[in-house]
């Protein structure tokens, strides 16, 4: 292998290698135990091939024979029906990977993936209508979960590592199913290369046009977003000035950490959308409200909990796992009486509550009070809390209920909900004094 294809690793790193047993991980594993780095060797037995077992003891025996240690684990269960077999073992193989390496205190995996491998998702994530993301393949290196997948090999030839392998000696498995066509990869193996040999350099190089492309993207959609959104809220009527393209990038970026929104998603939110209407559209995961000209992201949630009675006469944080939030205890100039907070109930709306937003002025319908404010429908669940005496104390979105307020020669807590989205920007901060 040339010199540029091996990984440059640190003399003090412990460096997890993922090895099948196959001739490419063979590869790097041998490449890998000869950089100086103290090297531990991945393998995840798949249980799907009656030689698996086999494959497994010389998979150990290879790592010991080349000075590295050795981990291994079996997957359990089996695909559905009507599950893909090489999802169902991608997934679970990545999973064990990740966990292994972790639990021996790695912080870089390597992959040998190789060039023709670039090539071959590149071509079947066209056949299936990706875009750039999909185009792209697979990135030489990804941080995911506090571990580093590396791919020190994606630019190399197989026909180089079949050189190498040969050259050094080294022997490996040769898997039969590598030869079954039901699975696609194989029948491009069978079909494509023997008929377009140079095709893998050509698919690979457009694998990275697309990387830079979906690099491109991806910072456009960050100045637009730096715009037109917050975590919560997507400016619509914003987002429809820009062109087609730009605003399709836009969302698709700010929905990314919510949900995999597919294109047909997209389209047709920026095709029924019109301004001042209030729509829903259901989505992985939850669903999409368009609200006064903004989208908003609301995910799944099981039915509301049951009433349930809480104590929050204590300054600090109270989370409420089944609401999906917490209440936040403060000292404020303005707020309600510790003991009146002592022995609160807690529960869904009822439908004919009333909210008083200041003391100088009207209760007003729950709905009315949360129009007013521009609180969206599906945040008007709750929680609410009450007192003993089932006066209203206070309402999740809304704050505190002004006739609950304690008087000027009283101490005085004010309680304010966050959700969970807004509880990360506050690690570190009051925590619970319950």
């Amino acid at each position: 292998m040339a010199a540029s294809a091996t990984p440059r690793i640190a003399e003090s790193d412990l460096v997890a290698v993922a090895f099948s047993g196959g001739i490419d991980s063979t590869a790097l594993l041998h490449v890998a135990t000869r950089s100086g780095a103290r090297v531990l060797a991945l393998h995840v037995h798949h249980g799907l091939q009656p030689q698996a077992d086999d494959w497994a003891a010389h998979c150990e025996g290879v790592a010991r024979e080349l000075g590295a240690d050795f981990a291994c684990t079996r997957l359990s269960g089996s695909p559905g029906r009507g599950d893909s077999v090489e999802a169902w073992a991608r997934e679970g193989r990545h999973r064990a990977l990740h966990d292994m390496a972790v639990a021996a205190g790695a912080d870089l995996l390597l992959l040998a993936h190789h060039r023709q491998d670039q090539a071959e998702t590149f071509l079947l994530q066209a056949m299936r209508g990706a875009g750039t993301a999909g185009l792209a393949g697979m990135p030489r290196s990804q941080w995911r979960d506090g571990l580093c997948w590396a791919r020190p090999w994606l630019d190399q030839p197989r026909g180089a590592i079949r050189a190498y392998a040969e050259r050094e000696g080294l022997h490996w498995i040769e898997d039969p199913s590598n030869a079954d066509v039901r699975y696609a990869r194989n029948r491009l193996r069978q079909s494509l290369w023997p008929a377009f040999p140079s095709a893998e350099a050509g698919l690979a190089q457009a694998a990275r046009w697309a990387q830079q492309a979906q690099a491109l993207a991806a910072e456009v959609a960050q100045e637009d977003l730096a715009r037109l959104s917050t975590p919560r809220r997507l400016d619509l009527a914003a987002l429809v000035q820009l062109s087609s393209a730009r605003a399709s990038n836009a969302l698709r970026a700010w929905l990314a950490p919510c949900t995999a929104a597919p294109a047909s998603l997209i389209e047709r939110l920026l095709t029924e959308w019109r301004a001042g209407t209030t729509l829903s559209w259901p989505a992985p995961g939850g669903q999409l409200h368009a609200y006064r000209d903004g989208l908003y992201w609301a995910a799944e949630s099981a039915v509301a909990p049951l009433p349930s009675t809480v104590d929050l006469s204590r300054p600090g944080l109270h989370p409420q796992p089944g609401w999906g939030g917490a209440w936040l205890v403060e000292p404020a100039s303005t707020g309600i009486a510790p003991a009146r907070l002592a022995r609160l109930t807690q529960q869904s709306r009822a439908g004919a509550e009333q909210f008083q937003h200041a003391p100088a002025s009207t209760p007003r319908s729950l709905k009315k009070a949360c129009q007013q404010v521009g609180l969206p429908p599906w945040r008007r669940g709750g929680p609410l809390l009450f007192d003993v005496e089932g006066h209203l104390v206070a309402v999740a979105g809304l704050g505190m209920d002004a006739r609950a307020f304690a008087d000027q020669d009283e101490m005085r807590l004010a309680v304010h909900w966050l959700d969970d989205s807004d509880l990360p920007q506050r690690e570190g901060g009051t925590k619970s004094a319950a």
